[in-house]
């Protein structure tokens, strides 16, 4: 079997959540099923490290596609052209992007459609192609993989899509992430915040991500409390920053907050492993890989009531509203004030992470594939 792949997100040092589900799952899945020909699709030259197995034909095709007029050429002119060459049997795409010009059984990966929901979080032109095109994706798509049941329930009842034909794949956590020594913690608390505790977010500078509000709800909790805390944000600035700028530039306690841009992950597992907790309130998620790449490094969670978050979190996450700065901030002090509530949800975390893997990861979107060639 032919199975053709979109791995455009396989971009070296720059994969983000979905760029790692397609790294983590497609390695396992070319490895194991060594009897299957893989057709790797890229829009851009690519990095030898990606081509897991002998099985894999790389193939790279124009345009670079990071526009929604560049999407449309990429994926209904160039993506048809290299699945007609290579006569593909299906076509998988992690990144939930299909081609409305072929008829082969496909099997888009859609992690949420938040964009349905808050379209006015987006610029003009990718709202619309979202909102026009992943609605034919998910009546077109054979099965459709997503990240959660949160996802699944909101898929099918916006789409009008039959849940039986959408498979539920949690995220899995990088084998990176562990809980670090006494010392390491001391050396990057040290070297970060000159020795204070922090809190820490990690994710992409979007709106939905909801990091205007954190920053008011950390400024409420260096205000009431004395404890020295600073924030730490990691991530790439996306559009639609104004609020975050706005919010930063009202704080009081401006410069106990530490923006670091992105990271390496080995970098990333430092800064994360060393934090206080993870303080991570977005008001629209799929899944929220954050909340247990932090329980697999020992850090407690604060994260939202609403979306997959309580899904993902179980009860190894101290739930706030996302929308209320105040419940945010109140949050924050209870978990730095009650040490015997931290240590309940680092233990809790424990168990929990067993429920994710990259393993079960792929085998669920192996089954999934399966499933579509029937």
């Amino acid at each position: 079997m032919r199975i053709a792949v979109n791995t455009r997100l396989l971009i070296k040092d720059k994969l983000d959540g979905i760029g790692w589900f397609s790294y983590e799952s497609l390695k396992r899945i070319t490895q194991k099923h060594t009897e299957h020909q893989f057709i790797f699709i890229f829009d851009r030259p690519f990095d030898e490290s990606f081509i897991f197995s002998n099985n894999i034909i790389p193939v790279k095709i124009a345009p670079q596609s990071r526009h929604p007029f560049l999407w449309y050429l990429w994926f209904e002119i160039s993506v048809p052209k290299i699945l007609s060459k290579f006569k593909a049997d299906l076509f998988f795409s992690p990144d939930g992007f299909l081609s409305t010009k072929t008829y082969i059984p496909s099997v888009p990966a859609i992690h949420d459609i938040n964009f349905a929901h808050r379209p006015e979080d987006l610029p003009y032109l990718v709202r619309n192609y979202y909102n026009y095109f992943f609605p034919i994706y998910a009546l077109k798509a054979k099965r459709i993989i997503t990240v959660s049941e949160y996802s699944k329930s909101d898929i099918s009842s916006t789409y009008k899509v039959n849940p039986d034909k959408i498979d539920v794949v949690y995220n899995g956590v990088n084998s990176a992430y562990k809980p670090l020594n006494e010392e390491t913690k001391k050396q990057t608390i040290e070297k970060l915040t000159g020795g204070s505790p922090y809190f820490i977010f990690i994710g992409a500078l979007h709106p939905r991500k909801n990091v205007a509000r954190l920053i008011k709800a950390f400024d409420l909790f260096r205000k009431e409390t004395a404890l020295g805390f600073k924030l730490v944000i990691i991530g790439d600035k996306m559009f639609k920053n104004q609020d975050i700028e706005e919010a930063f530039n009202n704080m009081k306690f401006k410069e106990d907050i530490v923006f670091t841009g992105r990271q390496a992950i080995n970098e990333l597992h430092k800064i994360l492993g060393s934090a206080y907790a993870m303080t991570f309130v977005p008001y629209f998620e799929g899944f929220g890989i954050p909340i247990i790449e932090a329980m697999a490094c020992d850090v407690p969670v604060i994260t939202s009531n609403v979306t997959s978050m309580p899904e993902v979190g179980g009860d190894a996450v101290l739930l706030s509203d996302p929308f209320s700065v105040e419940y945010i901030k109140n949050c924050m002090v209870k978990i730095a004030n009650d040490n015997e509530l931290r240590n309940k949800l680092i233990i809790k975390g424990r168990e929990r992470i067993n429920k994710f893997s990259w393993d079960k990861t792929a085998d669920r979107v192996w089954s999934s594939l399966e499933k579509s060639l029937k």
